[in-house]
């Protein structure tokens, strides 16, 4: 599988991940990116024996776009701590059910993963295992039922964007976990890994990646999704 390199240097390697496959080895057994892309590395670069290359956050299985992994220890390390001091924008891309009350703002929420059937509930600030969730959002464009909404992450809290959405009352297109009643079966999770801004680990240098999502239904509800997209131009202040 040739998975799309959006930007690499010695210490950094971001790629569009595709969806439906999962970011490291699972219970599934499904071939994962991280073993794809180690693989990819050993190739290219005629590397003998294990090639190193860090996690440093996640997507959720159905979602696609923009990841960024490390090549050495020093930039994992640092990249890894980037992300638990939120200096890493993260933006998100989402096709919901419905129109929002509000045209933008924050949501906050309180969330608890039951690991035993790998969902998570919003829960009340004091329980025992509540981790706070925070999220921005704001609404492009509504049309046909559905709104466009562009996600910025301030936690990276697992299925935190499909969980807080779903609890404002407007679930993902094709979440199938989280208020699935609304969809149907074989539908695609809209949700796309948009974009990732931040300051270079080791070189101390701006570094910014853009991912687009499929042209398919629901996203084409907004033509084809691209660069010159007139809704792509109100997402955030990178892309005006």
């Amino acid at each position: 599988m040739k998975i799309p390199i959006l930007f690499e240097d010695n210490h950094l390697l971001l790629v569009e991940k595709p969806i439906n496959i999962p970011v490291q080895a699972d219970s599934s057994g499904d071939l994962d990116l991280l073993t794809i892309l180690k693989n990819d590395l050993k190739s290219r670069y005629q590397k003998p024996g294990n090639v190193y290359l860090g996690l440093v956050h996640r997507l959720d299985r159905p979602v696609g776009g923009a990841m960024v992994f490390a090549k050495t220890s020093k930039a994992a390390s640092r990249l890894s701590d980037m992300i638990r001091k939120n200096v890493i924008e993260r933006n998100y891309l989402a096709v919901v059910h419905g129109k929002p009350d509000k045209k933008g703002g924050q949501l906050v929420h309180y969330l608890h993963k039951d690991t035993r059937k790998n969902k998570v509930s919003v829960v009340s600030s004091n329980h025992s295992h509540a981790k706070k969730a925070v999220l921005d959002y704001e609404v492009i464009e509504s049309k046909n039922g559905f709104s466009l909404l562009s996600v910025n992450l301030h936690t990276g809290r697992p299925h935190q964007i499909r969980v807080q959405l779903s609890a404002m009352g407007n679930p993902i297109f094709g979440d199938q976990k989280y208020r699935g009643h609304l969809q149907k079966p074989g539908q695609q999770l809209a949700l796309w890994a948009h974009s990732l801004f931040f300051e270079h680990p080791v070189r101390r240098e701006p570094v910014g990646v853009y991912s687009l999502p499929p042209n398919r239904y629901p996203w084409n509800l907004w033509g084809t999704l691209t660069g010159e997209n007139k809704y792509l131009n109100l997402i955030g202040h990178h892309a005006k």
